[in-house]
């Protein structure tokens, strides 16, 4: 009876050990929602994309693991607001005021040349946005801009056409229905390098030269999730986040280059 009795206690004391491991490897990993939009984010690129590896690496720093589920963009923010949902928040996203109020921004991650793809044979020269006044632009639903353009587009001071993916407005500018289209310069190179779609529309359009802005990225925590930002922030601190970016950008438009496939962009 005393042997049955120690073998029990033994057995309660392993499975209690095994118990409180497993709780302490969950609360090491940090879930995020993201969306498909290469170069920085996408389960189909090595590492999941140029941003994921950054957080990824920083997490790392802080001894946390990094779990990134992909979904529609409009998809990706809805589950990171719900907070019955594993996701302690969403990324890569530009600085939003209004978003501010909701979630908790980290640290950048990276950045992104925001600007205008236009058709290489009606190139439009501007240098501010009211010289882009009585122009057809394409924008993206859902998508944050610049707060300048997305003011005077409220505001019916610019016209703006939404489309529900970049895709559309990269052949909409290629085949003349509209003149410009807001697009990040690295997700343009990515696409028309990869996408079968988009690849022989390379010598129609092009991204004019004069950009938007050099957006930050971040990730959007959970108002509920404030030390996750903390963590990663510290993270961050410990690794030089524009040269792993500078690095992955390189590696990845080269491997692009060299062997093309199809991809769905869905921020």
């Amino acid at each position: 009876m005393k042997t049955l009795f120690l073998t029990f206690t033994l057995f309660a004391a392993t499975a209690f050990a095994t118990s409180v491991g497993a709780a302490e490897n969950a609360s090491k990993v940090v879930r995020l929602a993201s969306l498909h939009w290469p170069p920085y984010a996408s389960d189909s690129l090595p590492g999941q994309g140029a941003t994921v590896s950054v957080v990824r690496a920083a997490l790392a720093e802080m001894g946390y693991e990094l779990q990134v589920d992909f979904y529609p963009w409009s998809r990706t923010v809805y589950l990171a607001k719900d907070e019955q949902s594993d996701y302690a928040g969403y990324f890569p996203e530009y600085f939003n005021a209004e978003i501010s109020d909701t979630f908790i921004y980290s640290d950048a991650i990276g950045s992104g040349p925001l600007g205008l793809v236009e058709n290489k044979n009606n190139r439009i020269s501007w240098h501010s946005l009211e010289d882009l006044k009585g122009f057809s632009i394409g924008v993206v639903t859902g998508y944050t801009n610049t707060a300048e353009f997305d003011q005077k587009v409220a505001a019916g001071e610019l016209t703006a056409f939404p489309v529900v993916a970049d895709k559309h407005n990269i052949r909409k500018v290629a085949y003349g229905r509209i003149d410009l289209a807001v697009i990040d310069e690295n997700l343009l190179q990515y696409m028309l390098s990869t996408d079968a779609d988009l690849r022989s529309l390379r010598d129609k359009v092009d991204i004019n030269s004069h950009l938007l802005e050099v957006k930050q990225l971040y990730v959007c925590f959970k108002r509920s999730r404030p030390e996750l930002a903390e963590i990663l922030n510290e993270g961050l601190r410990r690794i030089d986040v524009k040269r792993r970016q500078q690095s992955y950008l390189s590696d990845i438009f080269s491997a692009a280059e060299a062997q093309p496939s199809s991809y769905s962009a869905g921020k």
